[in-house]
């Protein structure tokens, strides 16, 4: 037998013996399953979301733009002329089926995961993920703690609550001119976070919080809700948790005939909550990061998503969409499919040109340059309204700057 060179020790070949065959030399990548991007399976990357559920349009939504997004990467001959494969799982917006969702994922074989959608499901998700050394990138989940314990595995194409929490108390300290602010939460690990750090940020900017507390998703009256929050007279209401509350607080608030602003966070832009509350949205104003319309780099993939979907995109699809192209691109630097190499080569990345901007990781695996805005419902349609500028003092028009 003619003994392994150099060349050959670098490429790391193994010997293996099989039955009345001699000695075989086989790559090593290819004897264990994972290593070298080359290979002829195709590289599976997980996408866990809410595919049932009060939360399944923002999950189905989800899963689209990261089928638009691998879709696009196959036709361009894939990563090392290996195909992507999107293998979804249905977290339900729970913590005890983002646990088996996760699993579910593992079990399957992916070597990294893109999206997700409620924080609370991602909670117990990420040290399963952690476990087993498999990077986790999220579109849109948003509570601090889930890059702030994610020892480096976490990141994020989204940001972060605590970033929201202070853009929506500037707004509604500022151009809104409220001194006294409702805080209205859900209880969820998402919602919660976002209420609190509004409220604190609030109070550091002058504004006197009379009202938190929490309702219970899934009712169909918040009439009481709303009565008991009108009772402190607040200047604005802000709601922190999901679409489907969100759009009957807007109808019940309307046909309670209640004057304060009611505003909400980024989990209230799904184009569901405009059915629901008809035309008691008009007016509406969220905080949210940039939505797909109002990105002039997206442009080819709102086309791209319309014509597989025959719809719109929803609000986090652009960040689902850049999680997966990131991925891509890590497993392409890495020349790796083990989640080390993935996990080492998503924190190099640098300025990556995503249709939601550059992207960058910091150490805890937050994007370096997370970006809020508020949005207005206008003529039926959520709408750029106003932004910070860069000195994050001025209040600017958010269409045209």
């Amino acid at each position: 037998m003619t003994p392994l060179t150099p060349r050959d020790r670098g490429r790391r070949f193994r010997m293996f013996t099989a039955a009345g065959a001699g000695l075989l030399l086989v790559p090593l990548a290819a004897a264990c399953g994972s290593g070298g991007s080359g290979g002829s399976g195709a590289i599976k990357i997980g996408v866990p979301a809410p595919l049932s559920g009060d939360s399944a349009s923002a999950g189905q939504d989800i899963l689209a733009a990261a089928k638009v997004a691998a879709d696009e990467i196959n036709k361009a001959g894939g990563v090392d002329g290996r195909k992507i494969q999107i293998v979804e799982a249905d977290d339900q917006c729970s913590a005890q089926q983002g646990a088996q969702a996760a699993q579910k994922l593992l079990n399957s074989g992916v070597v990294a995961v893109a999206g997700g959608y409620c924080s609370g499901a991602a909670v117990p998700a990420i040290p399963i993920y952690g476990r087993r050394g498999v990077p986790f990138v999220m579109d849109a989940s948003t509570n601090p703690s889930l890059t702030d314990s994610g020892k480096g595995k976490v990141f994020r194409t989204c940001g972060r609550d605590d970033n929201q929490g202070l853009v929506a108390a500037k707004f509604m300290t500022g151009p809104l001119g409220a001194r006294r602010i409702a805080l209205l939460h859900d209880s969820t690990t998402y919602a919660k976070g976002l209420a609190d750090a509004a409220a604190n940020s609030a109070r550091r900017a002058g504004g006197q919080v009379v009202y938190e507390n929490a309702l219970q998703p899934g009712q169909s009256d918040y009439g009481p809700v709303l009565t008991k929050i009108a009772s402190t007279r607040p200047d604005v209401l802000y709601f922190t948790g999901y679409f489907a509350e969100a759009g009957l607080l807007m109808k019940q608030r309307k046909q309670l005939g209640l004057k304060f602003t009611l505003m909400g966070g980024d989990a209230t832009t799904d184009s569901t909550v405009l059915k629901t509350a008809g035309s008691a949205a008009g007016g509406y104003i969220a905080t949210t990061a940039p939505l797909a319309k109002d990105l002039p780099a997206a442009a080819t993939f709102v086309s791209a998503y319309k014509a597989a979907n025959n719809a719109d995109p929803g609000p986090f699809s652009v960040y689902e969409y850049d999680a997966v192209k990131v991925v891509a691109k890590a497993i392409d630097d890495a020349g790796s499919t083990r989640g080390a190499a993935i996990t080492e080569a998503l924190h190099k990345i640098k300025d990556f040109p995503g249709i939601t901007g550059p992207i960058t990781f910091d150490a805890k695996g937050d994007r370096t340059d997370p970006l809020y805005i508020t949005v207005q419902v206008q003529n039926g349609a959520f709408t750029a309204y106003k932004k910070l500028d860069e000195s994050g003092a001025t209040w600017v028009d958010a269409k045209t700057s």
